[in-house]
């Protein structure tokens, strides 16, 4: 019950966080996918896993495009959205995983298909991949790690004011990590505090049990400059030390992570991209 009371809070901080304005048709100031994102497209190597960091904004003719793409049922679900710039969100996150997972396994991204386990974890359908991946989005932004033959679960959160931080911490982290968190200053407490949440989120999304594991059954670390990684989970440091926790910060502001139950493996990120950048990349390549 308390770890729904605290996802629950969690996520409509998210959604005040995501209540930005709209951008339709800003440009991005970048220059253009560099040569790095080209070469991701050709070859998801050996144990590589893949980041990919959006920013949700493209014009309209582009989130109308991306409309065509989606399944009915991915159709259904964006107009139950209540605010516009949530709808255009996942219309255009939904598109964009499908384009990637459309060229790493040779697919056009409309006919892709989606299984989800009893928890909601999707996972490709009907398709002999061994491609395993995860996404997550916060404040504007969306990352999709693609990787193969290993589960994974990724995580990013906007570091922003939490009113009842503190009141959270304390009743769904471990002992160990409320302490440690309350030792730092408020301005590092607030980065701390996403750190360790995102840390957490990720390793429960690469188990794919949902919020049926307790929050505070396993320790990450968190501090400054500290290595990401499991401390203990359930109690238990060598299970710890068979997982791997990478810490992936896309943009400054933001907490990001991915875990997965394997030896370390490397990290090939692209360049962060717009929406409408990653998409006209793909569609070109």
């Amino acid at each position: 019950m308390l770890v729904h009371f605290f996802y629950k809070r969690l996520q409509e901080c998210k959604l005040w966080a995501e209540n930005v304005p709209e951008q339709n048709n800003r440009q991005s100031n970048r220059p253009h996918a560099s040569e790095t994102s080209k070469r991701l497209l050709c070859e998801l190597a050996g144990r590589d896993i893949h980041v990919w960091a959006v920013q949700l904004l493209a014009p309209d003719n582009v989130v109308e495009r991306c409309c065509v793409i989606l399944s009915p049922d991915e159709k259904a679900r964006a107009e139950r959205f209540v605010f516009r710039h949530h709808r255009r969100a996942y219309v255009l996150s939904r598109c964009i995983l499908r384009a990637l997972l459309g060229r790493y396994i040779s697919l056009q991204a409309a006919d892709i298909q989606f299984s989800y386990g009893s928890k909601g974890k999707p996972h490709l359908f009907g398709f002999n991949s061994r491609i395993r991946f995860n996404c997550s989005h916060s404040a504007g932004m969306v990352l999709y790690a693609i990787t193969r033959h290993c589960d994974l679960g990724i995580d990013i959160e906007k570091i922003r004011p939490l009113q009842d931080m503190e009141e959270i911490a304390q009743r769904f982290f471990c002992p160990e990590e409320v302490s440690e968190l309350l030792s730092f200053m408020p301005p590092e407490r607030e980065a701390a505090f996403f750190r360790c949440w995102s840390r957490k989120e990720a390793y429960v999304k690469a188990i794919g049990d949902g919020l049926s594991i307790p929050l505070d059954s396993f320790r990450v670390t968190l501090a400054p400059g500290d290595p990401a990684g499991f401390v203990h989970l359930d109690n238990n440091r060598k299970l710890a030390r068979e997982w791997t926790l990478h810490d992936t910060t896309a943009m400054d502001g933001y907490a990001a992570a991915i875990a997965y139950h394997d030896a370390p493996r490397p990290l090939r990120s692209a360049p962060v991209m717009t929406a409408a950048e990653v998409l006209a990349l793909l569609e070109n390549a």
